[in-house]
C-alpha cells in the first residue's frame, strides 16, 4: 500500500491552492454526543464482561458508603474534641482521641483499597473496550478505509489515547457523583441535626454559586479542553505525517513547506491552550473565594448559640465541617470543569 504524499510534495507537483474543505465541527454538549457515549459504554455493561463490571462496580459504590460513614464519624469526633478542651474534661478529651484512632485504623486502608479498585476497574474496562475498537479496525481493512477519510482524524490516537480518557473519566465522574450523593444525604443529616438556619443559608450559597460557574465559566472549559485534545491530536499526527514520509520531503526539498504546515498546528495548539488557562485562572479565582467564605460563614450564623452557651462549641465545629462537606457535595460539578 502505498503512502499518502507529504504535505510538502503536494505542494511541490502543484502550485494550485485545493479549496478548503468544510470540516465538521462536533458539539461536545449535545445530544447526539451524550448518545454516542451510551453506545461505546453500553456494551461493556451487557455482553461478556458484565458480571465483572457490575460486580466492580458494586463493590466500589459499598466501599464509598463505608467511606462516607467514616467520614461523618471523625467530623463528629473533632466535634467532641473541642468540647472536651473547652470544658476542660480531659476523660473526655482522650475517650475521643481513642475513638479517632480507631476511626482512622479502618479507614486508611479502606481509602486505599477503594483507589486501587478503581485504578483497576478503568484500567480492566480500557483492556476490554480497546480490544473491541481494534476488532473493529482491522476488520474488512476499516483502517484503510478510515485512513483515506479526512472526516475522522487520528483513529491511532483515538485508540491509543482516548479509550484510556473515555475509561478513566466515566468511572472517575459516576463514582465523584454517586460519592457526591452520600456526602450530601450523610452530612445534610448532621448540619439539619445542628442548625437548621445553617441548612438554608447552605442551600442557597451552594446553588448561587453553582449557578455562576455553570454559567460563566462551565460551558467554555468543557468546549476549550475538548479543542484542545483535537489540536494536540492533529499536531502530534503532522509531526508523525514529517517521520513517516521524510524520503518524500528531502527529495521535494519540502522542508520549509513542511514546517510552515506544523508551525500552523502548533499556533492552534498554543493559541486554543492561552484562551484555556485566561479562562481557568477566572475559575480558579472564583472557587478559591468561594471555598474561602465556607470557613467563616457557619461560625457567623452559630456564634449567637455558642456565646449564649445553648451550643457547644464543638458542635459549631461539627457544623463546620458538615457545612463544608455538603458543600463540597453540592458543588461537585464545578470542581470538575477542568478535568
Amino acid at each position: 500500500m502505498s503512502k499518502s504524499p507529504p504535505f510538502a510534495a503536494s505542494v511541490a507537483h502543484d502550485d494550485t491552492p485545493a479549496p478548503p474543505r468544510k470540516r465538521r465541527r462536533d458539539k461536545p454538549l449535545s445530544l447526539a454526543a451524550w448518545k454516542q457515549f451510551v453506545n461505546v459504554a453500553k456494551p461493556y455493561w451487557q455482553e461478556d464482561q458484565k458480571k465483572t463490571a457490575w460486580f466492580l462496580l458494586l463493590l466500589l459504590i459499598a466501599l464509598m458508603l463505608v467511606e462516607t460513614q467514616l467520614a461523618v464519624m471523625l467530623n463528629d469526633q473533632a466535634g467532641e474534641m473541642t468540647s472536651a478542651l473547652a470544658g476542660e474534661d480531659g476523660d473526655r478529651f482522650w475517650n475521643s482521641v481513642r475513638q479517632c484512632l480507631l476511626i482512622l485504623a479502618v479507614a486508611v486502608p479502606v481509602y486505599a483499597f477503594y483507589y486501587y479498585m478503581r485504578d483497576l476497574f478503568a484500567n480492566q474496562w480500557r483492556k476490554w473496550l480497546t480490544g473491541r475498537f481494534l476488532d473493529g479496525y482491522l476488520k474488512e481493512r476499516k483502517y484503510y478505509e478510515l485512513g483515506a477519510d479526512a472526516d475522522i482524524d487520528n483513529p491511532d490516537q483515538r485508540i491509543s489515547e482516548d479509550v484510556n480518557t473515555f475509561t478513566g473519566k466515566s468511572i472517575h465522574f459516576l463514582l465523584i457523583f454517586l460519592g457526591s450523593i452520600m456526602q450530601l444525604v450523610a452530612f445534610s443529616a448532621v448540619l439539619w441535626s445542628i442548625s437548621h438556619v445553617l441548612v438554608g443559608v447552605l442551600a442557597v450559597y451552594a446553588l448561587l454559586g453553582t449557578v455562576i460557574a455553570l454559567y460563566i465559566f462551565g460551558t467554555p472549559l468543557i468546549h476549550l479542553n475538548f479543542w484542545q485534545l483535537r489540536r494536540e491530536a492533529d499536531f502530534r499526527f503532522s509531526l508523525m505525517r514529517l517521520r513517516e514520509n521524510a524520503e518524500s520531503i528531502a527529495f521535494y526539498r519540502g522542508e520549509a513547506q513542511e514546517r510552515a504546515h506544523i508551525d500552523t498546528k502548533l499556533d492552534k495548539v498554543i493559541h486554543n491552550f492561552s484562551r484555556l488557562i485566561k479562562k481557568q485562572r477566572s475559575l480558579n479565582l472564583f472557587q478559591r473565594t468561594f471555598s474561602q467564605l465556607t470557613l467563616v460563614l457557619p461560625f457567623v450564623i452559630l456564634a449567637e448559640g455558642v456565646l449564649s452557651g445553648e451550643l457547644e462549641v464543638g458542635r459549631a465545629v461539627q457544623a463546620a465541617g458538615a457545612f463544608t462537606a455538603v458543600l463540597t457535595a453540592v458543588g461537585i460539578i464545578v470542581d470538575n470543569f477542568e478535568a
